[in-house]
């Protein structure tokens, strides 16, 4: 029997790219053969077991197809022909309306992309959803399969890599930095990092930044109307680093002060647990899968309120037993996500749906 993961576009280093080889680890150090097969493949990722989908081997019936669905694609439908067993593994799609003021062509393929996981939520045997957030997402779309919840398998092996020395440098000059990773997107709701960050600087501390990292590649638009709204707060000290190097994300985790997260659509929200790794205290509004991710971990704001955030910015700035006591919390729900424990749980979901 043979258990090969597919997706659309396999991406170097980001989180579902990450995670699906992980899983594939899981599977061949339990003896299965095992494989992941996609349309594009980034050239920096090497390893013999991954290929392109034409040429990934005959499926029989007995086989099992473990697709990844996170985006628009003919794949969505096509996957069907396949007449092996088929697990479904559902990222999220972002509503297309967050991007239509911004890019018409990605919202329209957040449509498609919502259109064809519609389509297949009953044409596969077995769900897995990467929280419960997005399991009630495929309920919505009238899914009837069974789903289990596994959160996505984290590469914290990977933070303990060297963080680029010479920017570290930089950012220890003594200002209080603020930070929000994740790319520069209207769900993600930058401008509200921004009005918090502007009460912050304005009203409690004038020497502090705020760190914005993340690529803004397709929405040139939104990104030039954060720059706007950061003129009309007649504030400084903001960042957007665009597309960077890895050492450099870890020089930026390693030196903030606070990750503020102001997203109104996650359907896990990696950066949260990252964040948790790097112990830096988490201020978050409770929007779809983040208290969730959170579980009680961080500062969970359930209403916008900058004057609010600002506050709590400064309170964990100046009070270092609530910030210990935040820290603590956060590594404690971090032990949920260790990759032994995300790792066991997807072995054991397999070979349920096996029946091992």
């Amino acid at each position: 029997m043979k258990i090969y993961q597919i997706v659309t576009a396999l991406g170097y280093g980001d989180a579902v790219g990450n995670n699906i080889i992980a899983l594939m680890d899981a599977l061949r150090q339990e003896g299965y053969e095992t494989g992941v097969y996609a349309e594009t493949i980034d050239v920096r990722i090497g390893n013999i077991n991954i290929g392109l989908i034409q040429d990934m081997p005959l499926m029989k019936k007995e086989d099992i197809i473990i697709y990844h669905l996170a985006t628009g694609a003919e794949l969505n439908y096509s996957i069907v022909k396949y007449s092996c067993r088929k697990i479904l593994v559902y990222h999220n799609i972002t509503p297309p309306h967050f991007f239509l003021p911004y890019n018409e062509q990605v919202a329209r393929n957040c449509e498609y992309g919502l259109e064809g996981t519609k389509f297949l939520v009953n044409k596969v045997d077995y769900c897995l959803a990467d929280s419960a957030y997005n399991k009630k997402d495929l309920e919505s779309m009238g899914s009837q399969t069974d789903i289990d919840v596994l959160p996505i398998l984290v590469k914290f092996e990977d933070y303990n890599k060297t963080p680029d020395v010479a920017l570290m440098k930089w950012l220890d000059d003594g200002f209080i930095n603020l930070l929000f990773v994740g790319r520069i997107a209207p769900n993600k709701k930058q401008e509200d990092v921004i009005a918090a960050y502007a009460y912050y600087k304005k009203h409690y501390n004038p020497n502090s930044r705020l760190i914005l990292a993340g690529s803004y590649d397709g929405m040139e638009n939104y990104y030039l109307k954060l720059k706007a709204y950061i003129g009309a707060n007649e504030i400084d000290d903001v960042i957007f680093t665009g597309h960077i190097r890895f050492s450099e994300v870890l020089a930026y985790y390693r030196s903030a002060h606070v990750f503020l997260c102001m997203s109104e659509h996650e359907g896990f929200c990696v950066p949260l647990v990252e964040a948790m790794f790097f112990q830096v205290p988490i201020i978050a509004y409770a929007s779809t899968a983040v208290p969730e991710t959170l579980d009680r971990a961080g500062v969970l704001m359930k209403e916008k309120n900058p004057l609010l955030a600002a506050g709590l910015i400064n309170r964990i700035c100046l009070d270092k037993e609530m910030k210990k006591k935040l820290i603590e919390c956060q590594r404690e729900r971090l032990n949920d996500f260790l990759a032994d424990t995300i790792k066991r749980e997807f072995i054991n979901d397999i070979k349920r749906f096996i029946g091992e």
